[in-house]
């Protein structure tokens, strides 16, 4: 909402007087600058971050950062403007912070009109990375608001991340699929036992994302969750995106469904991407705007490496190709480089390499009888298999020691043990693959498993061929924790519910370089 003053109206009810608010009408909350969907920080390091919120009009947002939650030492930083151009979201890099540090902040807008209307602070709290080697945890997942099941206050709407929140993990990465742009949201869903789910609903989300707000609104009807909102005020994320920011499967061979009146899937990603850059606190990428990919440390112990196996990928075709080009692209090869390079300047004890697909389970790509993802069957390495060969072939020879790959995009829990004994491609250090999710959304699975890397299944809690699309009411939205020693660098993983139940875990011991 914007507000309009003339300007004899405002200096006559302000009598001259600025400073003293003294306009009756400026004194109730809706004639001052609000933020609108809460707070957010991410992409947190040794001594910064980055900080989000969302204004309801032209304005600017000031943020103040201090080490107590009392803000007795707070630190205004410089406004920075909040426009309709970026449907009034706005984030900073905050820097020069104290390493291994609790941080408070608080947001609020300012008019930007009217320099003395100010809006009422929100405030958030992050932990900057460790200089030194203390305890390090996290949690993980992906899939939000996914086939039609919403936000459903009976159900107590996404608990899943009411039940992250209480471990108090120092970030969350989160594996992609933070929206559905391509899942309508109705108002009533019947359940097989005849109950009826109830969604809360927003009108953009009756039909696909095409347009930029539709795109925006994904992302602010998830942020009318009541638990979404207190996680992010509480724990930074570290986000990568996956499909269903743009719409399901799709590479620029997307042959799109009836439901889009927009046909162009590069103008749709454009837009997607966009949008999902606006909504998120991460730290942009001065080559290349837009980027996805990045590494953050967070700390001695810890190097997360964020894919983006979705801008660069070539057709969703059969995934056949012998010799490696265009077609078998999944990475690309600039990404590719630079995974490379940072994994090998990587000081940390653990590289862990967040995918926002599975390696060795295939997800097929039906209306197309193609591939979504890497493994397309059984076999020599082919597709591609072909730069998940080149990279795994890469960390052995290098080497590099403590990699560990985390996912979800199946819908549910799973932890796999990579042993090239078992493989048919074998030039490969045995490594550990973590899958979570959904956290909120249907239940599937599980998926049937490639050999050409040689995955074992150690683990698995999925609904089963006979009861797919389970709601997040089955009790059945999966989120992995990973806790790292400080004295010892051990990393333990486990996989949980929305209960918070450990339904499994193991400990890994680091490896000397």
């Amino acid at each position: 909402m914007t507000i309009t003053f003339s300007r004899r109206r405002f200096l006559a009810s302000s009598a001259g007087a600025l400073g003293t608010m003294a306009m009756p009408y400026l004194s109730r909350a809706a004639d001052r600058p609000a933020v609108t969907h809460g707070v957010q920080a991410g992409d947190i390091t040794v001594d910064g971050g980055v900080v989000w919120a969302r204004a309801d009009r032209p304005s600017q947002m000031l943020v103040e950062v201090a080490t107590s939650e009392s803000f007795r030492d707070a630190r205004p930083l410089p406004p920075i403007a909040a426009l309709p151009e970026s449907d009034f979201t706005a984030k900073m890099l905050v820097e020069n912070l104290p390493a291994g540090h609790d941080i408070f902040y608080r947001v609020r807008f300012r008019d930007l009109s009217h320099s003395a209307i100010e809006g009422g602070a929100v405030t958030g709290r992050f932990r900057t990375a460790p200089a030194d080697r203390r305890d390090v945890s996290f949690v993980w997942g992906g899939d939000v608001a996914g086939q039609g099941w919403g936000i459903n206050p009976d159900d107590g709407g996404m608990v899943t991340f009411s039940t992250m929140r209480r471990h108090r993990p120092d970030f969350f990465l989160h594996s992609g699929d933070t929206i559905y742009a391509d899942g309508p949201i109705q108002p009533e869903v019947k359940l097989a036992d005849g109950k009826i789910w109830k969604n809360l609903t927003i009108p953009e989300k009756a039909k696909v994302a095409e347009t930029l707000d539709e795109y925006r609104a994904a992302y602010k009807y998830n942020l009318t969750d009541d638990n979404l909102r207190a996680f992010n005020a509480e724990v930074p994320v570290f986000v990568q995106w996956d499909d269903h920011e743009v719409t399901n499967n799709w590479s620029l061979s997307k042959d799109l469904p009836a439901a889009y009146k927009v046909r162009d899937i590069a103008l749709l990603a454009a837009r997607a991407g966009r949008a999902f850059h606006e909504m998120y606190p991460m730290r942009e990428s001065i080559t290349e705007p837009g980027r996805v990919y990045r590494q953050i440390s967070y700390g001695p112990h810890l190097d997360v490496f964020v894919l983006d196996e979705r801008s660069y990928r070539g057709p969703n075709g059969a995934n056949l190709e012998t010799a490696y080009g265009p077609a078998s692209y999944f990475l690309g090869p600039e990404q590719i480089a630079w995974l490379k390079r940072g994994l090998l300047n990587s000081r940390a004890t653990w590289k862990v390499i967040a995918s926002d697909m599975p390696i060795g389970l295939v997800v097929s790509d039906t209306p197309k009888g193609g591939s979504e993802a890497v493994a397309q069957g059984d076999g020599p390495v082919r597709g591609r298999e072909l730069e998940i060969a080149d990279i795994l072939r890469f960390i052995k020879m290098a080497p590099i020691s403590n990699t560990v790959w985390l996912t979800a995009d199946v819908h549910y829990a799973a932890a796999h043990y990579y042993d090239p004994n078992k493989a048919q491609f074998q030039e490969f250090e045995p490594f550990w693959e973590f899958v979570s999710g959904p956290l909120h959304a249907g239940t599937f699975g599980p998926n049937a498993l490639d050999n050409t890397f040689g995955p074992e299944v150690r683990f698995v809690k999925a609904p089963g061929k006979d009861s797919q699309n389970l709601p997040p009411s089955a009790g059945m939205q999966f989120f992995g924790h990973v806790k790292i020693d400080g004295a010892s660098g051990r990393m333990t993983v486990t996989l949980r519910d929305r209960a918070d139940v450990a339904l499994w875990s193991t400990t890994l011991d680091p490896k000397l370089a």
